[in-house]
């Protein structure tokens, strides 16, 4: 089976202008064929997500005609805008909404779902996304829109921006790509706005980004980032926000902008494998965005310097929204608006330079969690994830079922680069249930293609292994297919891949045909769509599991676990680690290493050597 969501890299779609042309003209006949004689251009199998989707036609059938001046187009404009006008423009209370801070305003704002009562809390961002698709439209409107209907517009338009920050609390479900999207609606309402009246609606975009959204972020991984539902960041609504930046910084230069797209940028290029891989996230652990994402990793990753438009999202979406019967939406059409507008292209170059908490060369990736404990690894195609051992998650050693990488204490990290290898050795110490302090040492190296990991520790009593990772799934052309087992994966002790009992309560089995996004849903509090994935996944108990044994002939005192990825178990795997006069020495086929003693500010010391 494949991932439902993950479906190929977003900058492996043309962006030039022919492209985009026939996208357009793909959604031109479509909207033709489709217009009611009331002027309707919603998806006829939408139910949700509804009260900006034929405004979202509207602007693409503007852009259109900017660019064809297809004859037919004019008239579709208009009949379209006087629906969403006359049709789809609210001004009473929508019953039951909560989070009203001025009753009975009779500002306009849009619904999610068109039914008064039916499903309210949707209707601040269905109104955010609603005053997107309108200064759209009034972008374009020279030469479609007579003055009265630009008028009506624009006043509707200003009503929203109002209800959005008057008549209501502001980013209500604490989703920064909403609420980025809220200011950006702002800063291009300004435009069209006289400057007594659009000087003061930019300044309040300006301050509810610096109050409501910038001096609210979270850390994560060691990044300030705009926090997503309560979490600091989601793979489905983390890169849509990195677009809204993007969308910000080209219509107001304000430099705050560009400086957290880029830390943003920076986080999601340290996160995602080379492959596009990645799990993770409040809201969603594999659910990908895909058109939403494309303006902001474009705009950054030109930035930044880095191929982030390697990104893995969901191709069923790859240029505009897809309703349930596989038709063109109107819903989020401002992202492929902008992102028609934006002519550059991609950067497709991936970064080189070192990332605290990335490992990665070739075809090989270890992102790292804010423990610098591996959250993924990818090697030889096939990604493996962090398993679980009676309830703990993580890569590392485990004694009589205790699993040592929670650190007690500071994280040291050093990097090398030599020849074609780069390396990372991570110094954490560690408290066991016996309450001594351990210092753990692990080494990643890699050549590009294979990944040597060499974990070193104080020796261990009883039972002890190296828990080292689940295989999840492996790439197969663009898409990701399930995995149970991983066959390019070799060690110099015992390897035992294990899997939970059949009857095992809170396990998770790799061979079965269940995503780690649903079985960690089936595990949360809340329901599907709403609830934290990785809170519930964190109630998972056992994983299917590497298992290593120590190495044969440590040096006194310790024991060491050394693994290898992506190449098959008979090819050798000779590693050695032993005791020199600089510290100690790892002797692989490819390398050797030495990790020093640590230096007069406690960083501990790398050294490689490529061999061969």
């Amino acid at each position: 089976m494949y991932l439902f969501h993950q479906r190929g890299p977003l900058h492996g779609l043309a962006d030039d202008p022919a492209a985009y042309d026939a996208v357009l003209a793909g959604v031109t006949e479509t909207a033709l064929a489709r217009l009611t004689p009331e002027g309707n251009l919603e998806n006829p199998a939408a139910g949700d997500d509804i009260g900006d989707t034929s405004l979202g036609i509207t602007s693409l059938l503007a852009l259109a005609w900017h660019r064809t001046k297809d004859p037919r187009l004019p008239e579709a404009v208009r009949r379209s805008l006087a629906f969403h006008l006359g049709a789809r423009v609210f001004t009473e209370d929508n019953p039951g909404y909560p989070n009203l801070t001025a009753r009975d305003s009779g500002l306009p704002y849009a619904r999610y779902v068109l039914e008064a009562g039916a499903h309210p809390v949707g209707d601040w961002p269905s109104t955010v996304w609603a005053l997107l698709q309108a200064v759209n439209v009034l972008d374009a409107s020279d030469g479609l829109v007579d003055e009265e209907q630009y008028r009506e517009l624009l006043g509707v338009a200003g009503g929203y921006w109002r209800w959005l920050t008057e008549a209501t609390v502001f980013n209500p479900q604490d989703a920064a790509n909403q609420a980025i999207g809220c200011v950006v609606g702002g800063l291009m309402l300004a435009r069209h706005l006289p400057p007594e009246e659009g000087g003061p609606v930019r300044l309040r975009a300006l301050r509810l980004y610096l109050d409501e959204i910038r001096d609210r972020r979270v850390r994560d991984r060691g990044a300030p980032l705009p926090p997503e539902h309560g979490g600091a960041y989601d793979n489905n609504y983390g890169p849509i926000s990195l677009s809204f930046l993007a969308q910000a910084h080209r219509v107001s230069g304000e430099e705050v902008f560009a400086e957290d797209g880029d830390t943003l940028a920076r986080y999601i290029d340290a996160r995602v494998c080379g492959s596009g891989f990645d799990i993770g996230g409040p809201r969603y652990s594999e659910q990908h965005s895909a058109f939403e994402s494309v303006l902001g990793l474009r705009y950054f990753g030109r930035r930044i310097g880095a191929d982030i438009g390697r990104y893995a999202g969901d191709a069923r979406w790859s240029r505009h929204a897809v309703g349930a019967d596989g038709g063109v939406d109107g819903h989020f059409a401002f992202m492929l608006v902008w992102q028609i507008q934006d002519t550059a292209g991609w950067h497709r170059t991936p970064s080189t330079a070192p990332a605290c908490y990335q490992l990665r060369s070739g075809t090989v990736t270890v992102s790292f969690d804010d423990r610098m404990t591996p959250s993924v690894i990818e090697a030889g195609g096939t990604a493996l994830i962090a398993a679980a051992v009676n309830r703990q998650h993580g890569f590392g050693p485990v004694t009589d079922g205790f699993l040592l990488c929670r650190p007690m204490g500071a994280v040291r990290v050093a990097d090398h680069r030599v020849g074609g290898l780069a390396a990372k050795l991570v110094t954490k110490p560690v408290v066991g249930r016996d309450h001594v302090l351990r210092q753990v040492r692990s080494l990643y190296v890699t050549d590009g293609t294979r990944l040597w990991m060499t974990v070193i520790v104080e020796r261990l009593d009883g039972e002890r292994y190296l828990l080292a990772g689940m295989p999840y799934v492996t790439a197969d052309g663009d898409r990701f297919r399930r995995v149970g087992d991983s066959p390019l994966v070799a060690a110099v002790g015992e390897l035992r891949l294990t899997h939970p009992r059949p009857d095992s309560p809170d396990s998770f089995d790799a061979r079965s045909e269940l995503t780690q996004q649903q079985a960690a849903f089936e595990l949360a509090a809340d329901p599907r769509g709403y609830g934290d994935p990785d809170a519930g996944w964190r109630h998972v108990r056992t994983t299917t599991a590497l298992e290593v044994g120590p190495a044969p002939g440590a040096p006194e005192g310790l024991d060491v676990f050394a693994v290898r990825y992506g190449s098959v178990a008979a090819e050798p795997l000779d590693v050695v680690c032993e005791r020199g006069e600089e510290g100690l020495v790892v002797r692989a086929g490819a390398f050797t290493a030495v990790l020093g003693e640590a230096d007069s500010r406690g960083e501990p010391r790398l050294t490689l050597v490529s061999v061969g």
